[in-house]
């Protein structure tokens, strides 16, 4: 799944991403809107990862769908 399809579908998706990263909060996935740039630094702030790293765990997601 690319990121266009990611953003069309994400209303269908925050569930998922809610299963993934369980200590991210509705609203933030919510507000992330798909946007993998806000969803990476929100998953980076909560975990405590790196940059990089949170850019690969949410790009394994995204391939996974």
């Amino acid at each position: 799944m690319n990121m266009d399809q990611v953003k069309g579908k994400w209303s269908q998706l925050t569930g998922k991403v809610r299963e993934e990263w369980g200590e991210l909060t509705e609203d933030e996935v919510m507000e992330a809107r798909g946007e993998r740039e806000q969803l990476v630094g929100k998953i980076q702030e909560k975990y405590g990862k790196s940059r990089e790293e949170a850019e690969q765990e949410f790009d394994r997601f995204v391939a996974g769908l």
